[in-house]
C-alpha cells in the first residue's frame, strides 16, 4: 500500500499543479482578453472621433461652399442688374429729345471749346455741333452723344462725350448704386 500511496499523492499533486496552471492559464486568457477588449474599445472610439471630426470638416466645408456659391450668384445677379440700369441709362440717353441733347452739347461747348481746335461728334450731333461750335469740324465718332475736342497737332484730345460722362458717374457712383438697390 505504500506505493499506492506515493503513487495517489503524485497523481494528487499533478492534478494540484494542473488545476494551479489552468488557473493561471484562465487568469492570463481572462487578462488578454480584457486588454483586447479595452483596446478594441479605444481603437473604437478613436474611430469614432477621428471619423466625427472628418464629418464636422466635411460638413464645414460644404456649408462654406454652399455660402460662396449663394454669395457668387447674388453678386452675378446684382451685376447683371447694373448692367440692366446701366444700358437703361444709355437708351435713355439716346432718346432724349433734340431740345435736352441741344442744350446739353451747348453747355459742354460753351464750356470747354476753348481747350481745342477741332471738335468730333456722333454724326447724329453733326449738324447742330457744327452749328453752336466756331472749331473746325474733324468728323464723325462712334458715341451716343456729346463731343470729342483736339489740339491743331493732333496731339491731345479730350473726350467730353456721354459715354465716358456716364462711365465715370457709374464708376463713381457704383457703392452708392449699389447700397440703394441692396441696403
Amino acid at each position: 500500500m505504500g506505493l499506492e500511496i506515493v503513487v495517489k499523492d503524485i497523481q494528487d499533486g499533478a492534478q494540484a499543479e494542473i488545476s494551479r496552471i489552468n488557473a493561471d492559464a484562465e487568469a492570463k486568457a481572462s487578462e488578454y482578453i480584457n486588454e483586447a477588449r479595452d483596446s478594441q474599445k479605444k481603437m473604437l472610439g478613436d474611430s469614432l472621433a477621428k471619423v466625427e471630426e472628418d464629418l464636422q470638416k466635411m460638413n464645414q466645408q460644404v456649408i462654406s461652399s454652399a455660402n460662396l456659391e449663394v454669395k457668387r450668384i447674388a453678386l452675378n445677379k446684382r451685376k447683371e442688374l447694373l448692367d440692366t440700369v446701366y444700358n437703361q441709362t444709355v437708351e435713355k440717353i439716346k432718346a432724349l429729345p433734340a431740345s435736352e441733347n441741344e442744350k446739353l452739347l451747348k453747355y459742354l461747348i460753351d464750356k470747354y471749346e476753348s481747350e481745342g481746335n477741332k471738335i468730333y461728334s456722333s454724326k447724329d450731333s453733326e449738324k447742330l455741333v457744327k452749328k453752336l461750335s466756331s472749331l473746325t469740324y474733324a468728323g464723325n465718332i462712334k458715341s451716343i452723344g456729346g463731343i470729342v475736342l483736339e489740339n491743331e497737332d493732333g496731339t491731345i484730345r479730350l473726350d467730353y462725350t456721354y459715354d465716358l460722362i456716364l462711365e465715370n458717374v457709374y464708376e463713381r457712383s457704383l457703392k452708392q448704386i449699389s447700397d440703394i438697390l441692396y441696403g
